[in-house]
């Protein structure tokens, strides 16, 4: 018997799957030790890094931040980013402080705000951290999965649960209120522990993160680089990977045994566990200018973490890596065409914006000769005021604007101090036509992601490629959190008529900025 369905039936069907995911994270100051350096961080309830958030495809979420802080070394005030989701019709909880709205401060009666956004079509890896100041760097930072029920990659694998979660992250030994402009990392922590050693002292025998797997299961493991300052070039000993997913990009099986992932950026691969039942290194080598050579090295279990199966010895690994197959990102391709919009050349997009950075010592970074400066009024509240042109929107060189329904390239030479810098667009992913290291275009299917490393050469022209389909104010810069601190960044202000009629806003998000005021009036040093 054929049954058939009217499609409001089947409609309706599809909403009664989706769920509402609703959580609280308690933000809050605690003494922390992840490298065995104890000091004083900032936990999400009362863990570092924060718990992991998960959900279906077509979830929303509702996520009720609440401010606990109250140690004055810290941060006190903050705003909690969704990295990676479009917030198509939700621009206020995009969770940026000076753009998308006033932090949430920690005064009682006013220190809770509830982001509340929909997945949408999005399923993949994510993660969330503050998006205030430098305070990500202190431990505001988790990760955040989005499962897809008819993931076209579920035959490759046979687990995928938090348990092959990575998290790389760097530490440091400072609060970051107190960061000087050049900055250097500690230690590297991997699902937040590590160990280190510099002029000063050591800890080489602090527990390391374990990863446990079984003979004979493959595993969807989900890298997440939550770090604010190196890149890492990760590995498994003995392991090959073969990636699957790129920031909530399908992408076809590429095999790879070793990848280089930037702040921001995160990869699903698929790791067979079929090498003799031992424990095996995973690593993750930090590229950093730091001078603290004594860190650069894996000896000790520096920049490690241990992959053991079941069976074998709680012992650190005696293995040895080499490379042969390192990612290239020009070898990534979608699972499915997406084609490239517009005219398929260079310089024939509707709008093509080159961002050109620069350094100062004395005062740090610029984009186009112009340093982002957090504005006193969001910009997203400024729009909603009535001011619809870039020319009427503070900070004044730091807001470019991006008509409706056309297609925009934005070009990001290399070769800038402190790089490679890793680019991160909010609202939006994109097309990477051209990547580090490359003077050819793709234009047949390139790598679609949000985070995208301009390179290290004054040769490179990084290009990328979207589509303005999400009015609102929305940030790119450099992920380096460092960096965007002093001022690299600027803000896309795309269909700025049109912003308001599709970002309603609620009487909560209308309430932080009043809140936040008079906590600045009572005590002004207390940011």
């Amino acid at each position: 018997m054929r049954i058939s369905f009217t499609l409001p039936f089947l409609i309706s069907g599809l909403e009664a799957l989706a769920a509402t995911v609703s959580k609280t994270l308690t933000i809050a100051n605690a003494e922390l030790s992840p490298d065995g350096f104890s000091r004083t961080g900032v936990t999400v309830n009362g863990e570092f890094p924060g718990p992991v958030i998960t959900g279906n495809k077509g979830d929303t979420f509702e996520i009720n931040v609440v401010n606990n802080l109250n140690d004055d070394d810290l941060h006190l005030v903050t705003a909690v980013h969704w990295h990676g989701f479009f917030q198509q019709g939700t621009n206020e909880m995009d969770g940026v402080d000076t753009v998308t709205q006033c932090p949430i401060t920690p005064t009682s009666g006013s220190n809770s705000f509830t982001y509340k956004f929909n997945s949408g079509d999005q399923a993949g890896t994510y993660w969330y951290h503050s998006h205030y100041k430098t305070q990500y760097c202190d431990g505001l930072r988790g990760a955040l999965v989005v499962y897809d029920p008819n993931d076209p990659h579920k035959s490759l694998y046979d687990v995928d649960d938090e348990t092959t979660i990575i998290t790389l992250g760097d530490w440091y030994h400072f609060n970051s209120p107190q960061a000087p402009i050049i900055v250097y990392f500690n230690s590297t922590v991997i699902n937040g522990k590590g160990r280190y050693i510099d002029e000063f002292g050591s800890n080489l025998t602090n527990e390391l993160a374990v990863v446990n797997v079984k003979a004979g299961t493959r595993y969807r493991m989900r890298l997440i680089s939550m770090s604010c300052d190196p890149n890492y070039t990760f590995s498994i000993d003995k392991h090959q990977m073969t990636i699957i997913e790129v920031e909530g990009t399908n992408v076809q099986p590429l095999e790879v045994d070793q990848i280089q992932i930037f702040a921001g950026q995160r990869y699903s691969f698929v790791l067979n566990a079929n090498q003799p039942v031992d424990n095996y290194w995973i690593r993750a080598f930090p590229d950093s200018a730091s001078p603290n050579t004594l860190a650069q090295t894996f000896d000790h279990g520096l920049n490690q973490a241990i992959l053991r199966y079941a069976g074998a010895a709680t012992a650190d690994p005696t293995t040895t890596n080499s490379s042969t197959l390192p990612l290239l990102e020009t070898n990534l391709h979608p699972l499915t065409s997406t084609p490239v919009p517009g005219t398929h050349a260079a310089g024939k997009a509707d709008q093509t914006l080159t961002l050109n950075i620069e350094f100062d010592d004395a005062t740090g970074f610029a984009v186009n000769n112009v340093a982002y400066a957090a504005p006193s009024v969001p910009i997203l509240l400024q729009i909603l005021s009535g001011n619809t042109s870039a020319a009427e929107l503070m900070p004044k060189g730091s807001i470019y604007e991006l008509q409706p329904n056309t297609v925009v390239d934005i070009v990001m030479p290399g070769g800038s101090r402190g790089g490679p810098h890793p680019m991160h667009l909010h609202g939006h992913n994109f097309w990477v036509v051209r990547s580090a290291g490359n003077s050819t275009y793709n234009w047949d299917n390139p790598i679609v992601r949000d985070v995208v490393s301009i390179g290290n050469d004054a040769t490179d022209d990084v290009t990328i490629r979207f589509e303005t389909n999400n009015p609102g104010p929305w940030f790119i810069h450099c992920h380096i959190d460092w960096h965007l601190n002093t001022g690299l960044g600027v803000v896309m202000a795309e269909s700025l008529a049109n912003v308001a009629s599709a970002n309603p806003h609620t009487s909560s998000w209308d309430a932080l900025c009043p809140a936040y005021n008079n906590f600045v009036a009572a005590d002004p040093n207390s940011l």
